[in-house]
This record gives C-alpha cells, structure tokens and sequence, in this order.
C-alpha cells in the first residue's frame, strides 16, 4: 500500500473517531433519522402493497416528477374525536401514575439519601434489583396476583376479609398499579441523585433561626429538591404516555392508551400513515413541556447568577 492509501485511511479513521465522539452524531442516528421516516410515512397514502404506503419521491420514464405529499391524515385526526380522547385519557393516565410515583418515590428516596454511606447501596441495589428480571415477565405476573382467584383474593377470602373475590383485574387501578410498579424506579433515582447532594447544614442553620423539621423541609430541602423532582416526573411521564404492555396485559377493553392504538393501527388496520400521524403528534405533545422546563431551568439558572 502507498503513502498516499495510507495517509488517507489516517485521515478516514480520524474523522469517523471524531464523529463518533461527536454528541450530535448520536442524536442524528437514533433520533431524527427515525423521526424522519416516521414522519415521511405519516405524510403518505395508505396502499394495499408492501409497503404499505405511497413513496414519497414519484419517479417515471424520464426520471424524477416530484414529491407526493398528502396532509389528509391529520386532518382525519383532528376531525375524528376518537383519537383526541385517546391522547388526554393518555395524558391523564400517565399523569396520575407519575403523580402516585412521585408521592411513594420522594419518601423513599428521602430515606436512602439520609442513610449510612453502607447502607445506601443495598437500599439501591434493592430499587435496581427488578431490572434484572424482563419487563414483560414482571408486568405478566400481575396476572398472577391480581385476577379473581389470584393471590390477594385468595388470601383475602380465606383471611374473612372479603366474601367475594374483588375485580382488580383488567380496569384502570390495574394499569395505575401496574405503571407505578414499573416506573418507580425511575422516580427514586433522580430524586436520590438530587437529595444525596444537599448540604445538611443548611437544615441546622434553618433549625437554628426557630423553624421546625418541616418548616426546613418546605422552605429549603423541597425547592432545592425540584431538579430532580422534575427530572423523574419527565422519565415516568414520557415512557407512561406511549406504554402499550401495561393498558394490554393489565388493562380491559375500557383502558384507552395511545400505545394499544397504535398497535391496531400498524398491525389491525395496516393503516400505517394514521399510525405515524398519531406517532408525530404524539411526539410533538412530548416535547412542549420538555422544552418549557428546559427554558424555566435555563431562566432560573440565569436568575441566580
């Protein structure tokens, strides 16, 4: 091989080391290029073909004639009540289930941020340990505990506490339940993160002007906390919106999620341009508030400066 093949595979590895390196280069790949293709399909016909969908560039005998673009699916989206109450029962139900894991995940992540250095990476260890079982296996088991002769109902009914066994199963309280479970996890860690980090001293010096623990709490440990408060609300909320295995397994004809119709869509109607129409719309819902809290954190920062 010459110097010169040799000089330009250098140069060849040191640009894609670079690009690798490169944050942006991450984002572009698995990020705006599915986007992308989402959104071209969304902008398509519906066919009976595979793929299922009209191209984008039209092509013919003496080359490239143009672009088809149609914007008729969401102008069936917007016209079509059925989705618009499937995204805000989406919204409400990935909302309360943050709200649950917010309340049951700030106590718990108090408790292990005010513990012995020791004792901090069993009480970990023990948030992480369901990851190392599936998803789907952990979800699926609910099944197991929840349904008429299930677990809790049999202890329940031999226990005398109840006479009949109580419908847990496949209704809203299961997927509240089931969300909560699943995404826990991602609430506690953050809001750790957050109160690991907090100099007690400023406990002692609120405790020494007069006010009481939770007085301290709300006036100082509660705001310094709202980095991570909202860090974990934005990791439970944006996966919870899209869920489909929880409203599937857990949830019963009744349970309207955004993640079930997309699955009709796509794999029942073979209607893939409304699915994608619902994707990108979807997407757009998701990234509003993120961009608001990005800007009220950069505005903050800059306010304490």
């Amino acid at each position: 091989m010459s110097d010169a093949a040799e000089g330009h595979d250098d140069r060849s590895l040191r640009w894609l080391r670079r690009a690798v390196k490169f944050p942006y280069f991450w984002l572009l790949l698995f990020f705006l290029a599915p986007f992308l293709i989402i959104l071209k399909i969304s902008l398509a016909d519906p066919v009976v073909a595979q793929p299922p969908f009209t191209p984008l560039l039209e092509w013919g005998a003496e080359g490239f004639e143009g672009l088809r673009i149609t914007f008729s699916n969401y102008v069936f989206l917007f016209k079509d009540g059925y989705y618009g109450i499937i995204y805000l029962s989406s919204l409400k139900m990935a909302a309360i289930g943050t709200l649950l894991c917010l309340l049951l995940g700030y106590p718990m992540a108090y408790f292990i941020a005010r513990q012995p250095p020791s004792r901090r990476h069993l009480l970990l260890l023990a948030v992480i340990l369901p990851f190392w079982i599936s998803f789907l296996l952990r979800v699926y088991a609910w099944i197991g505990l929840l349904n008429n002769r299930g677990v809790i109902n049999e202890l329940l009914l031999w226990t005398g506490v109840i006479d009949a066994p109580i419908q847990m199963l496949y209704n809203d309280f299961a997927v509240y339940l089931g969300i909560v479970y699943s995404y826990l996890p991602f609430m506690i860690l953050p809001l750790y993160a957050n109160l690991e980090r907090h100099d007690l001293d400023l406990l002692d010096a609120a405790a020494d002007l007069g006010a009481r623990r939770w007085r301290a709490f709300v006036d100082v440990t509660l705001p310094l906390s709202a980095p991570g408060i909202i860090g974990g609300c934005l990791l439970v909320f944006i996966p919870a919106v899209g869920e489909f295995t929880i409203p599937a397994l857990l949830g019963g004809a009744d349970t309207l999620m955004i993640g079930r119709v997309l699955w009709d869509e796509f794999f029942v109607n073979r209607d893939w341009p409304v699915a994608s129409a619902v994707s990108v719309v979807l997407l757009l819902l998701l990234i509003a508030p993120i961009m608001w809290f990005q800007r009220l954190q950069a505005r903050e920062q800059e306010t304490g400066r």
